[in-house]
Formats: structure tokens, sequence, C-alpha cells
């Protein structure tokens, strides 16, 4: 493979915030970015196996038809790349085998969730055994939000972090898993990386709106164990410059790199320590 970052951004059937995922990439000194559209994937014409870092973009995959990525999962899961007996499902394996890199934000997170690449504990990239459903307001949340960190986590991502803001914009945002035992062995392994917070970053909070959906422990993304597949409702890629914050022009001292930037800055470092 070529000594360039190659990331690579899944289009098609519904995502709307691909283009905005490019641009973070590029600005994080990626070489290659392309933007694929699944059906390229799927004849053939592309594939997962030519790129380090998988970005995986927010919208509403196939109108949410069957609730939220779930049909867009069932594709990726089960249907046949052309001309060959593999699933895309199988190229997605081999790429998380391969020790690359996958982000899912929003739309993106809640197929990673639905696919069971997200929380996969145990390494089992299959089953399905956390999701994330409906608002308990019961509608679209379209709002900032103060993200806590945990600075124990493995997350390639969030490495040096200790508290982001980023914008949501969701209906179906609120995480949720299938035991509490489950929950317990995600926070006692630091899996669930980021937490809605109170404004200093000092504590997970439950209470709307600082909670925008109600995600059980105030969870906002979650990670794998090895710390490579990440995935989070909040929109990294909705803030990359300091123009894109709702208060630049009253708070002047902004730095010129939004706080989005650091995600993808780590996961360029990343491919370039450990895959080139």
């Amino acid at each position: 493979m070529s000594k360039q970052v190659r990331a690579v951004v899944i289009s098609g059937n519904g995502t709307n915030c691909e283009r905005e995922v490019a641009n973070a990439c590029r600005l994080a000194g990626a070489e290659v970015v392309d933007i694929v559209h699944v059906a390229e994937l799927l004849s053939g014409r592309a594939r997962l196996d030519d790129y380090h870092f998988l970005n995986l973009a927010g919208g509403f995959l196939d109108g949410d038809d069957l609730g939220s990525a779930k049909a867009g999962a069932n594709r990726l899961s089960h249907a046949t790349v052309k001309g060959s007996n593999e699933t895309l499902s199988d190229q997605l394996q081999r790429f998380i085998a391969d020790g690359k890199l996958v982000m899912g934000v929003c739309n993106g997170f809640q197929l990673m969730t639905k696919m069971g690449l997200l929380p996969a504990l145990g390494g089992d990239y299959r089953s399905q055994s956390a999701t994330l459903t409906f608002n308990d307001g019961g509608r679209f949340e379209d709002r900032w939000c103060y993200l806590k960190v945990d600075q124990q986590s493995p997350c390639v991502f969030t490495r040096g972090m200790e508290g982001i803001y980023l914008p949501i914009r969701h209906g179906e945002g609120k995480f949720v898993v299938e035991s509490d035992r489950l929950l317990l062995e995600l926070e006692a392994k630091h899996l669930t990386v980021v937490k809605y917070s109170d404004a200093e970053y000092e504590a997970p909070v439950m209470e709307y709106p600082l909670n925008p959906n109600g995600s059980v422990a105030s969870i906002a993304g979650v990670c794998d164990e090895s710390g490579r597949l990440f995935g989070l409702m909040p929109h990294p890629e909705a803030y990359l410059h300091r123009t894109h914050h709702p208060r630049w022009t009253r708070e002047p001292d902004l730095p010129e790199e939004g706080m989005g930037l650091w995600l993808y800055n780590n996961a360029i470092s990343y491919v370039r320590e450990n895959l080139l």
C-alpha cells in the first residue's frame, strides 16, 4: 500500500455529511481522501482494502424507515460484492483485523452499533449488543453539547483530551445496552469514551438539555477494546474552525482550530505511526 495516508468516506442512501468529513480528513493531513458511494463498493469498483481510515458519516440512511441505520446495517452485513463470494461485511472484518481505524458519526454510529461493530466486547464484531433509539423528549434535537472525555480510555481518537464541545442533531440518539452487566463491563474497561457533561467537563449529567436524549449513563460515544473503532452522536466534522462555533463573534479568543479537528488529527497521526 502507498506510504500516503488514505481515508475513505462512505456516501449514498441518505448520508449528508460526507463532504464535511472528507474536509476534516484533508485538514488533518490525509494525502488521499475519497468519497465513495456504497454502490461502488458493492460493484467491486472500490475496495476498503485500499484505505487506512474508514469514515461512516452522518445523515439519514434509507430515511431511517426501519429505525436509524437499520436498513443500512442489513445492507452492509449481507450484500455480496459483485463478482466475488464476499460481502461488504467480510471486507469490514478484514479491515478491522488489519489494525485500521473506523469512526462513525451520528448515523454512522447508529450503523456501527446495529452491525455489531460497537461495542464489540471480546472482539465480536458481528453481534449487536447495544442500540441508539428515540430521544427521551420525543423530538429531533439540534444543539451544542459539552462532552467529558474518559482519559483512561484506549480510544485512539480522543488521546490527550479532557473535554470537547460539539453539536448534535438527531432524533434517535439515546444510547442503550442489552443488560446492566454489559454497561458495567463497558465502564470498567473505559469504553464509554465521551459523556454528556456540565460546561466545566467535570461530571456527566442526565438532566436535559445538557444530556439531550436521555442516554444511559450519559453516554455520547463508545469505542471497542482496541480503541481503533469509535462511534459518537455529536458531530466533530461540524467544528473544524473557530467560525463554526455558535458564539465565535462573541468569543474573540477562540483558537483557529476547532475542537472537532482534534479527533481527525489523532486518527491521521495514528495511521502515520502504526500503519505506514
